[in-house]
């Protein structure tokens, strides 16, 4: 039975984690949709040279130390999405977990 559950759960998690993160997306109120995007940019930037290794995730090129969590790798997949108001408040979460200073937005 365990057996079966398993199957069926990695059959269907797929479509489970896209139903989930399927939201109206855009940019955070108050930024524009190339501020919001420059802004996870900037984030992602700054936790891929001091937490983890995003790869060439929104343009950063650092490929060294660790993998990036899972949560910082989604958030940056929604940046990528344009659902940068999604994707920026846990960049920001990972970047204060890690103790590495946040910058405010470009306003």
């Amino acid at each position: 039975m365990a057996k079966l559950r398993g199957l069926l759960f990695g059959a269907f998690a797929p479509f489970i984690v896209v139903a989930c993160t399927q939201t109206a997306g855009g940019p955070p109120v108050g930024m524009t949709a190339a501020q919001g995007m420059a802004y996870c940019t900037q984030l992602a930037t700054l936790y891929s040279e001091y937490v983890g290794d995003t790869g060439d995730d929104l343009g950063t090129t650092y490929s060294g130390g660790e993998q990036a969590d899972l949560r910082a790798r989604f958030a940056i997949a929604e940046c990528e999405e344009g659902n940068t108001a999604k994707g920026i408040p846990t960049l920001q979460n990972r970047l204060r977990d890690a103790r590495v200073p946040v910058p405010p937005p470009a306003g």
